[in-house]
């Protein structure tokens, strides 16, 4: 009788943006995975137990010995991930000095972008009268974004080059984000490359899979 190996258990919510890309990283991998959609307002003790921290997503991944090796920064599944299989090279192995650039770029978004883009999202729902300023501080970032894209001639550039990258599928959740607080100024705004790049992503078989819906995760006998 062949031996029983669970699968790798990811708890994760399908909006947040972290969620989004480790699935994403997963699903580019082809790896398998147990998926616990969870409600983070009532947190399964499991999940808890696995992560103090407490947010998604957070990768258990199982061990012959307890306790259970657990992976609990988006970033850091994704290149686990990637690490086991990386069919269409978004690790771009071959250039050693391409997984670093990429690293400082998905950063840079993380701990500048990010900080700038939940305050704009604040100033639009509570409609403060400082939304353009806020949108003016991402707007920074974005024209990064839209120049490097603006730098190849392939018919779908991508952030690092004409070659899809780690990069991009770390960025897309955020800009994604970006995209939704002001829809009406973004279809019209100076960055068409970017509204290119998105929109490949967002009507890609691999976007609608990965934000399958599924019930929420509740432990046997519940």
């Amino acid at each position: 009788m062949p031996l029983f190996i669970p699968l790798p258990i990811l708890y994760s919510l399908r909006n947040c943006p972290y969620a989004m890309r480790a699935r994403i990283g997963i699903h580019k991998a082809q790896l398998q995975i147990d998926l616990r959609e969870v409600n983070l307002k009532q947190k399964p003790a499991e999940m808890i137990a696995a992560s103090a921290k407490g947010t998604v997503p957070i990768l258990v991944l199982d061990n012959e010995q307890p306790p259970p090796t657990v992976i609990d920064e988006s970033l850091d599944v994704m290149l686990w991930a990637l690490a086991k299989n990386d069919p269409d090279n978004l690790l771009h192995l071959l250039d050693r000095s391409a997984l670093p650039k990429m690293l400082v770029l998905i950063r840079l978004f993380d701990d500048e972008f990010k900080t700038c883009l939940n305050a704009y999202k604040a100033a639009k729902r509570y409609r403060e009268d400082n939304v353009t300023e806020y949108r003016l501080a991402c707007e920074v970032y974005i024209q990064e974004l839209e120049s490097r894209l603006a730098a190849t001639t392939a018919q779908q550039p991508f952030l690092m080059s004409a070659q899809e990258s780690l990069a991009d599928i770390a960025l897309l959740p955020f800009i994604r984000q970006f995209a939704k607080v002001e829809r009406q100024w973004y279809q019209q705004s100076p960055y068409p490359k970017v509204r290119q790049w998105l929109n490949y992503y967002l009507q890609s078989a691999m976007f609608t899979k990965v934000m399958a819906k599924h019930d929420l995760w509740l432990k046997m006998g519940e």
